[in-house]
């Protein structure tokens, strides 16, 4: 048992020596290795005398530079890409701003493409409308530079009275909402010229006036009846054959739509015979013809006549759908008869002005100087012409 122990002793003792000897040695790199990793390609040799600027003046020129890309202001920007329901925009900023769909225009048509609205690679101009976030991105609009153009327009509109069209975008209770100039602008019911506001007005394109405008409180109200008013009223005249609808009856007389225009159709110019019940000649709803004979052109208002219609006295009252029948023909035939007394009148006037002049002259030739005013006796010359 001894000697078994010394030999495992000493076994142990000799292998502890070849255990070190195994030890392998990293070797470093070389100097190859090292110029090889700093080696970063072949590098010109480039000469600043054929530049057309030196390192100083570009150096000068980024210091000169002003960058504005505050909240509000206006910069131009390209379109780059479609990006997650908006458009990514280079405005020369670290990073692309971005355009949501929402700000991409004023008009937006319903079932619109995002393409249809803002097209790539075109420098437009933007409004910043946000501050940086963590990533340096900013939030631009191209609808808030069109608001405040469409509201330029829209006061210069009203500036020059001017009439506009416009489309019919949606109606509710009160009347109907229109589109102006991308603005939307309320139509009252009462301002519609012979329509009513409901679905079928969707999609009409109207002509307008303004009734208020009102930018502060972004407040827009239009009217279509002033509007077809002026319109008609520049191309009415007294003595005009006009058909109209009887709206209501007063005891004074009869309200007549003309047009989209209301005329007073009164008791008196209906005929030349007295009229006792006003019901017996005319209901509401009738269809009538009648003649202009006066009009106000500022307020939209025209005076009626049916009695100048008629070719013998008391034909409204025993048969007025021969009266509307020949309105023309009658309307001629009372222009004529205008006429010849406008002539007869004219006529009349001369002879008297010709008098004057004969009753001048012979005060001139009895003249024996003892006068110093030739006309002292007009007066009673004209009275003597006119008694």
């Amino acid at each position: 048992m001894k000697l078994r122990s010394g030999v495992a002793l000493n076994s142990a003792v000799a292998e502890a020596p070849a255990e070190a000897e195994t030890t392998i040695k990293v070797r470093g790199p070389t100097r190859f290795d090292t110029l090889k990793s700093k080696y970063k390609g072949f590098r010109p040799t480039i000469s600043s005398e054929t530049l057309e600027f030196s390192y100083d003046d570009f150096a000068d020129a980024v210091a000169n530079t002003e960058y504005s890309f505050e909240r509000h202001s206006i910069v131009k920007g390209t379109c780059v890409e479609y990006s997650n329901g908006g458009v990514l925009v280079d405005i020369g900023a670290k990073a692309s701003a971005f355009l949501p769909e929402s700000e991409a225009a004023l008009i937006q048509p319903q079932g619109c493409e995002l393409s249809d609205l803002v097209e790539l690679d075109t420098e437009l101009d933007f409004q910043i409308i946000s501050d940086e976030d963590e990533n340096g991105q900013l939030l631009v609009s191209r609808r808030r530079i069109q608001y405040r153009s469409a509201w330029e327009t829209v006061l210069g509109l009203q500036a020059s009275d001017s009439i506009l069209e416009a489309e019919v975008i949606g109606v509710n209770r009160g009347g109907a909402i229109c589109l102006v100039e991308g603005l939307r602008a309320f139509l009252p019911g009462s301002h519609l010229a012979g329509q009513l506001p409901n679905e079928d007005l969707v999609g009409q394109t109207l002509q307008l006036k303004f009734l208020e405008v009102n930018q502060e409180n972004n407040k827009l109200v239009v009217s279509n009846r002033k509007a077809v008013v002026e319109a008609q009223m520049a191309n009415l005249s007294r003595g005009d054959v006009v058909d109209g609808l009887v709206k209501a009856l007063k005891p004074y007389g009869a309200f007549i739509e003309v047009g989209g225009m209301s005329g007073l159709l009164h008791i008196s110019q209906i005929s030349f015979k007295r009229i006792e019940d006003l019901e017996k000649v005319l209901q509401p709803g009738m269809q009538v013809k009648c003649m202009i004979i006066d009009h106000d052109k500022v307020n939209g208002r025209i005076a009626l006549s049916t009695k100048t219609l008629e070719k013998e006295p008391g034909d409204m009252l025993t048969d007025p759908q021969t009266v509307f029948d020949n309105a023309e023909e009658t309307a001629q035939e009372y222009h004529r008869k205008m006429e010849e007394e406008r002539q007869a009148r004219e006529k009349t006037a001369r002879d008297i002005v010709l008098g004057l002049g004969d009753s001048l002259d012979g005060l001139n030739g009895d003249d024996d100087g003892d006068s110093s005013d030739p006309l002292a006796d007009v007066s009673d010359s004209l009275d003597s012409l006119l008694s």
